[in-house]
């Protein structure tokens, strides 16, 4: 393979990372991806697992992650109303990935 074509694949290379970052966001979406791998939460448990962030950022990421087919929102009609967050099949498949950004974490962070 020559330069010019080594830079290409490079290039395409970044441009799925890129590609997938923006489809996981912020610093907050992989922590609550880790609380969604163990099953559904509803908001109040993801944010008393979720240390520092506020209702407002939790808020946003799940919507994110939501518009981005990671996380499914579900609304149960109960007084007062219920809302539980889950994994979509999309968004178990980061699973692995998240496990060895850990493993990478613990190694070297």
């Amino acid at each position: 393979m020559d330069e010019l074509q080594q830079m290409k694949s490079l290039t395409n290379y970044e441009c799925s990372i890129e590609k997938c970052l923006n489809v996981i966001g912020g610093k907050w979406s992989f922590l609550v991806l880790r609380e969604l791998f163990c099953g559904k939460r509803r908001f109040g448990e993801l944010k008393s697992c979720i240390h520092g962030i506020s209702p407002k950022s939790l808020a946003q990421t799940l919507r994110h992650l939501e518009e981005n087919g990671i996380v499914v929102r579900e609304a149960h009609a109960t007084i007062p109303p219920t809302v539980e967050y889950d994994l979509t099949k999309k968004g178990h498949t980061l699973h692995d990935i998240i496990i060895e950004m850990k493993k990478w974490g613990t190694y070297w962070a």
